[in-house]
């Protein structure tokens, strides 16, 4: 498998093409990363191709706050500026004015 150099980044809040949920980006991973039943679990008119960045994202939708692991073709920047509510960030980001979010550093590293 070819890696692709990763279209987004650590700390960039980005939403899903298709489903109504956004998140910011806490790791990424070069090529598929998941067990093969989460992959298969996806029906396979939907299933990503797995030469592609995944993201992990501290993901939201209007009812709750979760982990998504999401292939790149399924995200799309999040313009909206509006702040994200998931408990986690608060533990690895800083929030910036712009709406995007840090790694936030750790005292003397």
């Amino acid at each position: 498998m070819q890696e692709r150099k990763a279209k987004f980044g650590i700390g960039q809040v980005v939403r899903h093409r298709r489903y109504p949920f956004r998140g910011v980006i806490y790791d990424v991973d070069p090529v598929f990363a998941n067990t093969e039943e989460w992959w298969l679990a996806i029906p396979e008119n939907l299933r990503p191709s797995k030469d592609q960045p995944f993201y992990h994202l501290f993901a939201e939708n209007s009812d709750t706050e979760y982990i998504a692991y999401v292939s790149e073709q399924n995200l799309l920047p999040d313009r909206s500026s509006e702040p994200l509510r998931h408990p986690q960030i608060d533990d690895v980001f800083n929030r910036l004015d712009d709406g995007s979010y840090r790694v936030k550093t750790v005292p003397g590293h």
